[in-house]
């Protein structure tokens, strides 16, 4: 390979009309092709059953030899993982960069591209697990932020002149998958940290396998208190539940809404995590949950049944904490509400489909989130994620591009799984994140405080998620 193959190619122009945003920050404003691809994946996928038959998982791991994200796909591409495979480097790289030119916001080609020009040479591997079949919107989220953190690294002399190399792994939030995807990460001594999980219930499979065979887990979006200390090589680079429900309970009491409706999912441990600690914020702060019983998770959920019963007992308010999975149940009571009772939401909350489906229906929607784009301006990240990506970014791209970063300034110090585990659980670890040093809690916790931000309609870019002044 020549000297420039291990530069990214500038993209040609772009002529999109800019409507859309990425998924959740500033989230109008993003590529409309992007959500166009995403969305049409979307419909089609299903959850791979619990039940994993042999060989299955290898379907589901990519260092650049198949494409995992179908909504992402290009001639291009398909060429590019064809010369991977058969350890043509030199082609996969010229084929990633070409397909790069007609889809910039594709995070695996960006990620295979790396890995491609890290075959020759000194690298060390990580990997990432997302769930690109039940979820691919997310999982392009936090592959966008992985990616982000891997082109940094690699095109600034590597990690003590090592190039960082990403295998992609697709869970689906599946916890039967996330186990056997857990055994073979495991198994695989080039794998020294793994980012992920998304959903709560899907780290929480993995957790033990991890804790057990020593292997470093950083998860960039699990909110369960279940996770809080569990084991010494289990880390997030999202603060604990606590934190983040706290202030938006002593928010909604200070607004003279102090009965308030709960409608959650019994089914992920994140939103349990988080309905407790509201409920435990907001009887201190002087409030009262109204007793419905209203679960997302159940098939005999109904929208308009929910409703009437929480306005039936009385309540000023309405908080909606869905699994990640299931937003569109939220959606659809926040649509039977009609503006009824002020809503508010937990951090799942924070999506497109929440702003694409919801549009008038959840204007006005309050929700604490780890981190946006406005409020930190000296930052660089939000910029060059911009750039990169050709849009805004949301939480999620900057919590996993955070985990990534943990890894790398732990690798820095050594490359040993051990050695990795150790450096995270310093006291003196810190390194620089999104818009913030990455630093963890003896619980493993990320030390930080949330953000509230609220739905609002801004102009003709449609709705957003804005900082709550």
């Amino acid at each position: 390979m020549g000297q420039n193959t291990n530069k990214r190619k500038s993209p040609p122009p772009i002529f999109f009309i800019v409507t859309l945003g990425l998924i959740g920050f500033g989230a109008y404003k993003f590529l409309p092709d992007v959500w166009k691809s995403i969305s049409s994946n979307t419909s089609t996928s299903t959850s791979t059953s619990a039940t994993i038959v042999p060989g299955a998982i290898a379907n589901r791991i990519s260092v650049g030899n198949q494409i995992l994200l179908a909504s992402q796909t290009t001639a291009a591409k398909q060429t590019g993982v064809q010369a991977f495979a058969k350890g043509d480097y030199q082609a996969a790289v010229q084929n990633f960069q070409a397909s790069l030119q007609q889809t910039r916001n594709d995070p695996e080609t960006l990620i295979y591209l790396n890995n491609a020009i890290a075959s020759k040479g000194s690298s060390l591997k990580i990997a990432v697990s997302v769930p690109i079949g039940s979820n691919p919107n997310v999982a392009q989220e936090l592959l966008r932020g992985v990616a982000q953190a891997q082109d940094q690294i690699n095109t600034t002399g590597g990690i003590n002149g090592a190039k960082l190399q990403v295998e992609v792994v697709n869970d689906d939030n599946d916890p039967g998958v996330v186990k056997e995807v857990a055994k073979a990460l495991t198994k695989d001594a080039s794998i020294l940290a793994v980012i992920g999980h998304n959903a709560s219930n899907a780290s929480l499979e993995a957790a033990p396998i991890y804790q057990q065979e020593k292997l470093v887990m950083v998860t960039p979006t699990s909110f369960a208190n279940n996770l809080s200390g569990f084991g010494s090589y289990i880390f997030r680079t999202v603060p604990n539940i606590k934190v983040m429900a706290a202030p938006l309970a002593e928010y909604v009491v200070k607004t003279g809404k102090t009965n308030i409706a709960i409608c959650y999912d019994s089914q992920a441990p994140d939103n349990v995590s988080f309905k407790d600690e509201f409920v435990a914020a907001l009887t201190a702060a002087g409030g009262k949950l109204v007793p419905t019983v209203c679960d997302f998770s159940l098939p005999s959920f109904n929208p308009e049944s929910e409703i009437a019963d929480a306005v039936s007992k009385g309540a000023q308010a309405l908080m909606l904490a869905p699994h990640i999975d299931r937003i569109d149940r939220a959606i659809s009571l926040a649509r039977t509400n009609r503006g009824k009772l002020p809503l508010y939401g937990s951090t799942t909350m924070y999506t497109f489909q929440t702003l694409k489906e919801g549009q008038k229906d959840v204007d006005g929607l309050i929700l604490p989130v780890p981190w946006h784009p406005e409020t930190n301006p000296s930052s660089t990240f939000p910029k060059n994620a911009s750039q990169m990506w050709g849009g805004v970014v949301n939480w999620r791209t900057a919590t996993s591009f955070d985990a990534t970063q943990a890894v790398i300034a732990g690798l820095r110090q050594s490359n040993t799984r051990e050695g990795l585990q150790q450096a995270l659980k310093s006291t003196s670890f810190t390194t620089l994140g999104a818009s913030e040093d990455v630093k963890f809690l003896p619980s493993g916790d990320r030390a930080g405080e949330p953000i509230l931000v609220q739905v609002k309609q801004r102009g003709n870019t449609g709705y957003n998620f804005v900082p709550l002044r």
